[in-house]
């Protein structure tokens, strides 16, 4: 038998073969369309599968997992140096962003600053570490013990969100940490208003431990500069002269704490109140002095203008006590308002005196006879006095007419009010401004 005999019979029982398996199983080709649907469903999936299982390898930071294997075994309730029986050293240093305007009235001020905390973390320290990792999640954040600082002498805080929490962890391969916060505080002034607003006042910042005592945290300034501001950094209405910083304790009943203290020594800018208060003022006395060169007879002139300048100094010295808090002693500004206020009136007085004169009928005189002895006390009438000296009984008349009185009165005023003025000032700046 030849093999090409052998193939056709081979061909020939396979043919039969599946044309026997076709009538046994009709539904062949449905069976086979489901299995390819399977197989091929089953090869995207694996193949995604090893995209996804091979991203996380793609986008790894070794680093960040030699952090995660640190922080396991990583209590945060015990401080850095608790197994030495040694205070942790906490260095400060502030940067404030802006200062706002200090307030008289509730004597506190508004500022922006970054608070920067620097300490040795020896649980943290890793050689394997390649580079130091700046951590900006709070979460992450919370698993690591941070120096309890607060601010005694603020009133209010917030921390700014915009737009992203403002925190920074720096964790360095050596074990130091940096960290870092953004705030916004109302900080206590309690101002000496004395001199005001020819004054000098000295603002705190407090930094302290809140619950760590000075067994457990010990604060400290970075350096001599740990105070810095901003390079355009302006105050409304005071000159920064100097901060000078210390270190301090508080002690309570359950213990002494570590406190920082940052004195910030500032001297009031006097352009706002010379525009606002000073010159005002001044311009009002002087023209209460116009009246001295008014007609004793113009009352109605006189009467408007002394009582118009007295009530306008009165407004200006009580709008400069709304601004301010009350307090139980005389200020600067007040003996100033005072001084005005007093020029004022004495104007007022001089011209209700002067007015008195000039309206009375006559003068009370006395003449003498020939032989030297005073025969009368008349009342000689103004009108009348051409007729008093026609008469040869008297020898000599001393008479004083009312309107010159008046008007050597008003004369005099001219002079010596702004005199006294003068010398008020020559003693109130020196005193007040050094």
């Amino acid at each position: 038998m030849s093999a090409r005999s052998v193939f056709d019979a081979t061909d020939g029982n396979m043919l039969k073969q599946n044309i026997r398996n076709t009538k046994m199983f009709p539904r062949a080709p449905y069976n086979l369309a489901i299995f390819s649907i399977v197989i091929i469903t089953t090869v995207l999936h694996g193949s995604d599968s090893r995209t996804q299982s091979s991203a996380p390898m793609m986008y790894e930071d070794k680093d960040l997992n030699i952090l995660d294997e640190l922080l396991q075994s990583y209590d945060r309730r015990v401080t850095p140096t608790h197994h030495i029986n040694f205070p942790t050293t906490v260095k400060c240093e502030l940067y404030l962003r802006s200062i706002g305007a200090i307030n008289p009235a509730t004597m506190d001020y508004e500022v922006d600053l970054y608070l920067r905390q620097t300490w040795h973390d020896e649980r943290l320290r890793s050689n394997n570490l390649t580079r130091h990792l700046d951590l900006n999640d709070p979460i992450l954040v919370k698993r690591l013990w941070r120096p309890d600082v607060y601010f005694p002498n603020a009133k209010h805080g917030e921390f700014q969100y915009v737009t992203v929490p403002n925190v920074l962890l720096r964790v360095n391969p050596n074990g130091d940490i940096l960290y870092m916060l953004r705030l916004k505080l109302t900080f206590s002034c309690m101002m000496e208003m004395e001199r005001y607003p020819l004054d000098t006042q000295v603002c705190d910042i407090e930094l302290a431990s809140f619950s760590k005592t000075v067994r457990e945290v010990k604060l400290q300034w970075l350096n001599e500069k740990s105070v810095s501001m901003y390079n355009d950094l302006k105050l409304a209405q005071f000159e920064l002269q100097q901060v000078s910083l210390a270190v301090c304790k508080e002690s309570f009943q359950i213990g002494e704490y570590s406190c920082l203290q940052a004195r910030l020594d500032l001297k009031r800018s006097i352009g706002h109140y010379l525009v606002q208060y000073y010159l005002p003022s001044t311009l009002i006395v002087f023209i209460s002095w116009v009246s001295f060169w008014l007609d004793v007879d113009a009352i109605p002139a006189r009467i408007t203008l002394g009582v118009t300048t007295l009530l306008t100094i009165s407004s200006e010295s009580s709008d400069q006590q709304s601004n301010l808090a009350p307090v139980s002693y005389v200020k600067a500004l007040d003996v100033w308002m005072g001084t005005c206020t007093f020029f004022v009136f004495a104007a007022l007085i001089e011209f209700t005196f002067v007015s008195y004169l000039a309206r009375k009928r006559g003068n009370v005189q006395k003449f003498k006879a020939e032989d030297g002895e005073v025969n009368a006390t008349l009342i000689v009438p103004v009108s009348s006095i051409q007729d008093v000296m026609n008469i040869r009984e008297i020898s000599s008349l001393m008479l004083l007419p009312a309107r010159g009185c008046a008007k050597r009165i008003d004369k005099i005023s001219r002079i010596v009010f702004p005199i006294g003025f003068l010398i008020v000032n020559v003693f109130y700046w020196p005193y007040y401004l050094y």
